[in-house]
């Protein structure tokens, strides 16, 4: 399928948000990731719609950097073919060294670990906590780690103290995510990322408690909408196209993002008859000399 549409086009379209009116029980706000416990919901608050203006950055893509923008697309082909095989270890043995490359290659980084991946399928009406790999599109405004959680996923990804400590003495650490289509272009759902130079960090951001397991308590954040919030979207997005996240930064003094907000939307552009979204998230713990 072609890329169609005009080169500068802006779409309106509705994402969720945190409440402006916080939780419904006056404590910090959760989000459980797996069935709460009885008598529980999975968060405590109830998000809220907002139309977005989201501008088509195709063909300007060059002007958002990771450091300036948060956010950083580029051209990289697809070798990986497997995806249909809905193969875990599979990924990891044969994806995951596409993506170290393409970190390496895009920023400089003397070392990669990876630590998650997800892959998103949009099925209508089915919940995305239902099935670990068929996970659905997720609409929510969200920003995925905080300066702990970060650090938290460092101890829990080495094999010692001593390991981490050193890895996280090194002159920089960065999260980054990698996002792309894995079968067809992206018109379906893509993905919206706002503009880190546009984000209100005292206000728009709400600190949460993200509940992984029984044992496992995160932090992650949602977002309040801000009218100066700028949006913006790669539409069709290729296989051969990827979009690079930063989700942490060690560097915290305002010189560079920190992090991108983003968010799954329905785009009202999207050709008829256009298949549904396939796409995969990887999650690496970035490292500088």
């Amino acid at each position: 399928m072609g890329i169609t549409g005009a080169v500068n086009q802006t779409v309106s379209a509705e994402t969720l948000f945190f409440p402006p009116a916080g939780t419904t029980d006056g404590t910090n706000p959760h989000r459980y990731l797996y069935p709460p416990p009885p008598g529980k919901g999975y968060t405590n608050y109830t998000n809220v719609k907002q139309r977005l203006q989201i501008e088509n950055i195709r063909g300007k893509e060059g002007k958002y950097t990771l450091d300036e923008a948060g956010f950083q697309y580029i051209r990289e082909t697809l070798k990986y073919q497997g995806f249909d095989k809905d193969d875990q270890e599979d990924v990891k043995k044969e994806y995951y060294p596409e993506v170290i490359d393409i970190i390496k290659k895009t920023t400089g980084a003397s070392e990669v670990i990876i630590f998650d991946h997800k892959i998103r399928r949009h099925i209508p009406g089915k919940s995305r906590f239902e099935d670990p790999v068929k996970r659905g599109v997720v609409p929510i405004v969200h920003a995925d780690e905080t300066p702990v959680s970060s650090v938290c996923h460092v101890h829990r990804n080495t094999s010692s103290k001593e390991e981490a400590e050193g890895l996280l003495n090194k002159p920089r650490f960065q999260i980054i995510n990698i996002w792309r289509p894995i079968t067809h272009p992206a018109f379906d759902h893509p993905l919206a990322v706002c503009d880190y130079r546009s984000v209100d960090l005292e206000k728009d951001l709400v600190l949460m408690d993200l509940k992984v397991s029984d044992s496992v308590t995160d932090e992650t954040y949602e977002m309040r909408f801000n009218p100066k919030q700028e949006w913006k979207y790669l539409r069709g997005m290729r296989t051969d196209e990827v979009l690079l996240m930063k989700c942490h930064d060690s560097i915290q003094d305002g010189s560079v993002a920190t992090l991108v907000p983003h968010a799954a939307f329905s785009d009202p552009s999207t050709p008829p008859g256009s298949p549904f979204r396939e796409s995969i998230e990887v999650r690496a713990l970035v490292f500088y000399d």
